[in-house]
Order: C-alpha cells, then structure tokens, then sequence
C-alpha cells in the first residue's frame, strides 16, 4: 500500500488542517453574531448558514479524527486537547464520553453495543435519528449550551435573532449532515445483507461531492477498514483499493 497513507510521527498537514477549520468556524461565527440582519441579502444568508453548517460538521470531523488519533500522529497530548476543544466547541460535548462510545462502534458496529445503531426495528431515518440524538445529547449539555445562549444576548448584547440563524440552526443541520451521510447511509441493512466485519457500506459520490456531503465521512467501509486514517486521506486510499481491483 502508498507510504502516503501512513500519518508521519509529525503530521504538519493534518495539524494545519485542524488549526483552519477550528479558526474559520470562530471567526466566521464571530462575524456573523455581529452583523446587521437587516441588511443582508436573503442570498447571502442562506450562504451564510450553508458554509457555517459546513464548518459545525468539520469541528465534528476534527474531533472525530483526534479519537483516532490521527489529528497529530504521535503526539497524543496535543491530538487529544484539540479533540477536546472541537468536541466542546461543536455542543459541549465530553470527549472521554465521545470516545468510549466511538470505539465501541467500530469494536461491534450494527449490534446491542452499538450506540449509533438504532434501525434494529426497521426504523427510517427520522426515528434514527432522534434515538441517535438521545443517546448523544445530555441534559447537562442542553442547560450548557441554553446558558451560553443567554450570556451571549443578555450579556454581550448578540440579538436572538443571529443566534438562531447563524449558531443554532447551523449546529442542528450539522447533526442531521453527520447523522445522514456518516451514520445512516453507511450503516442502514443492505438488501442483499450486511458484510463482516465492518457492516459498513460507502457512498459512490466522486471526491468533491464526497467532501461536501460530510468530508468524506461517507466512504465510511474505507474508513473502518482503516481507521488510522484521517478523513483527507480517505479518497486516496479509496483510489488504491480500486486500482488494486478491490470490489468496493
């Protein structure tokens, strides 16, 4: 297989990555907290939102790939405070938490002790979706991020309305793009049955689409097969697995 895919002990790429996804969803959140609603063209909002959204799924997508380990390979003291901060970031979420219950679906994907299965019972995506929300979301989380809400009207003076439309609903579309295109396309029960041992199926968006569906979450049997992987490399890997005649 290309030496390419291998992280080096020093990921400068990686780091890089992380760094610039983490900066531009703060300053971009920044902005547009502070902006004149008023005065924005309706085209523009929904730009706004698209590319927010898009950012809210890369903090994810850096958290994940610090689980993993592959944010700086072989420095797990800074691969694992920048999970923590895009974790918090992203919905106060617990890392540790995130972790363990990570690991555990790819230890025993489309199983009991799966915590992102939930279409044992044949559930579509919507009764998927809220059980897997349920079994992600706290009530300490939801009191968190309801008081950052409220310190950020009523005491740095953001109007509701921005917090709505530029933090709020950005971070919930976020979840459904992740939930969609990294969990339930992937891990919904194939017609002709489920491959061992991964369970997994992948999309066939080319690259590009792949990258804007939810940063190439959705090859997502290439990334249990390897999840030593980080998400940018994943289209590499999946090239080499075709040009080897590997049926994907």
């Amino acid at each position: 297989m290309d030496d390419a895919l291998y992280p080096s002990r020093w990921n400068l790429k990686g780091a890089a990555i992380a760094a610039l996804i983490i900066v531009l969803w703060a300053l971009s959140l920044v902005i547009l907290l502070s902006v004149e609603m008023a005065a924005l063209p309706g085209w523009v909002i929904v730009v706004a939102v698209a590319g927010q959204t898009m950012l809210y799924t890369g903090l994810f997508i850096t958290g994940h790939d610090a689980m993993h380990s592959t944010v700086t390979p072989g420095y797990p003291r800074l691969n694992n405070a920048v999970g923590r901060l895009s974790a918090a970031l992203y919905a106060l979420f617990s890392y540790r938490r995130l972790c363990r219950a990570h690991w555990m679906h790819h230890d025993h994907p489309v199983s009991g002790e799966d915590p992102d299965y939930h279409g044992h019972d044949g559930a579509g995506p919507v009764r998927w979706y809220l059980r897997f929300m349920r079994e992600y979301l706290s009530v300490v989380q939801l009191l968190g991020m309801a008081a950052v809400f409220n310190i950020l009207q009523h005491l740095v003076g953001v109007a509701v309305i921005n917090l709505i439309i530029f933090w709020v609903i950005p971070a919930l579309l976020s979840t459904v793009q992740l939930f969609y295109f990294g969990t339930y396309l992937p891990h919904r029960r194939p017609a002709e049955g489920y491959e061992e041992p991964h369970r997994a199926t992948s999309n066939d968006f080319a690259p590009w689409l792949s990258f804007l569906s939810c940063y190439h979450f959705g090859y997502h049997r290439e990334h249990h097969e390897r999840p030593d992987l980080p998400w940018w490399r994943l289209p590499r890997y999946r090239k080499l697995l075709y040009q080897s005649g590997a049926k994907r």
